[in-house]
Formats: C-alpha cells, structure tokens, sequence
C-alpha cells in the first residue's frame, strides 16, 4: 500500500466514484441524479489535493484537504454547474453546496472529505490517511488539522475520537435537517506538533 499526495490522473475516475460513494447522499441534495454527479466530479476535482492510499493498482482510499488555495471539490464551479446542469439545476446545486462551505483559517489545514472503499475497510487505512493528512499539514507549518463529521457518520467520528481529534463546536442545520439528512455537524480538530 502507498498513500500518495496527488492522486495519480489515471485515477480521476475511482476518485471520483470513491469520493460519491461517501459523500452521494450529502452531495445528492444539490445533484439528485448520481451519474451527472460522478461525471461532474469526475471532471473537476483537483487532485493535487488529495492524498490516495493505492495498492495494486486499485485506489483503496482518499483524504480530500483544503488550503486557502483550494480543496479536492474546489474545481467544481459556478461555471461548470451552470454548464453541466442548465441555470436552475446550478441554482439548486450552488444553493445547497453553500451550506458546506467553510473558511480556512490562517495556520490551519481543513479536511475536504476522507473514505476508505467498502472492501477495504477495517484494514488502517483511513487512520493512515490522517496520518499522512496530519504529516502534509505539519510540512506545511499549520498549526492545527480541522474537519466536520455529521451527526449520521458515527464510523467516522470515532476515528477521529481514537486518532485525537477533539470536538470544538457544533452546528445544528435545524429545519434542514430533514432535507439535509442529518441534524447537527461537529467541528474537529487536530494540533499539529511542531517539527523538531
């Protein structure tokens, strides 16, 4: 198994695939038919990015992250939408994708999605991502690693209760939450030791 920054171009389409298989039915509220959606994501992320955990030419697993210079998804913009989906099919999808976008702060590298292939799991590798997320972020001088898990993604938020990700806020999507599919989102985050 290798975790690479960058996932390799010959990879777009799993990345992709891989990256909707965890985050389809967030992303679905925007984009209801899922193979526009792979396509859109297939042809837009920026995966330079991302950090892959490959083995045998297979993409096992991804962590997406974001700098104040973009994210994974940061390729997918108005532009394309409109393009892609027609002027009230963008409307809908800015609409919503609006109520995921967070500022990254100074001195801080933001999580911008993690996922580990069905098959895969059990076998480390999500915890290896954020090692190797945690390890870009201290090479880069951040001081801290920040995501947001949902309320629904209890797999997820234990692995960053065991990595040392500690809760600091949380926000509730209160009347959204039956659109949304999910009622509250804490923030997380990691400190960052500083390298020696």
């Amino acid at each position: 198994m290798t975790y690479q920054h960058g996932i390799p171009e010959a990879h777009r389409t799993e990345a992709a695939a891989l990256y909707d298989q965890a985050f389809g039915a967030k992303l679905g509220v925007g984009i209801p038919d899922r193979d526009r959606r792979v396509t859109l994501l297939a042809e837009t992320m920026r995966l330079d990015y991302g950090i892959g955990a490959i083995a045998n030419g297979r993409l096992l697993g991804l962590a997406g992250f974001q700098t104040e210079t973009g994210s994974l998804t940061s390729g997918i913009t108005v532009r394309t939408l409109r393009q892609r989906l027609g002027l009230a099919g963008a409307l809908r999808a800015m609409a919503v994708f609006a109520l995921y976008d967070r500022p990254v702060n100074p001195g801080e590298l933001c999580m911008d999605g993690l996922v580990v292939h069905d098959d895969a799991r059990g076998r480390g590798i999500g915890t290896r991502l954020l090692q190797a997320v945690v390890d870009l972020a201290g090479e880069r001088g951040d001081r801290s690693v920040r995501l947001d898990v949902i309320d629904t993604n209890t797999g997820a938020r234990r692995l960053y209760d065991r990595f040392g990700f500690e809760a600091v806020g949380e926000e509730r999507t209160g009347p959204l939450s039956g659109l949304l599919g999910f009622r509250s989102a804490t923030r997380m985050e990691f400190t960052v030791e500083a390298p020696r």
